[in-house]
């Protein structure tokens, strides 16, 4: 199931790090393969997308979101 959720992207983590979106409320979700336009620290966006629990990563930073699709705001 989709859903739309509004926050900024930051980088989180250690070396290479992974990509994430932290929302208004401070819920962070690991962002899945996120395309360049996504890679920016501090760019505030809207996303909808779903949360994969078919997947693990080494970051473990927050549940993982498949972008659907996005707008910045």
């Amino acid at each position: 199931m989709s859903m739309t959720l509004i926050g900024t992207i930051e980088k989180k983590g250690f070396g290479f790090g992974t990509w994430a979106l932290v929302t208004d409320d401070g819920t962070t979700y690991e962002l899945k393969d996120p395309v360049s336009a996504l890679q920016k620290g501090g760019l505030k966006v809207e996303v909808k997308g779903k949360i994969r629990k078919d997947i693990m990563t080494i970051a473990m930073i927050g549940a993982v979101l498949e972008v659907e699709s996005y707008r910045v705001l």
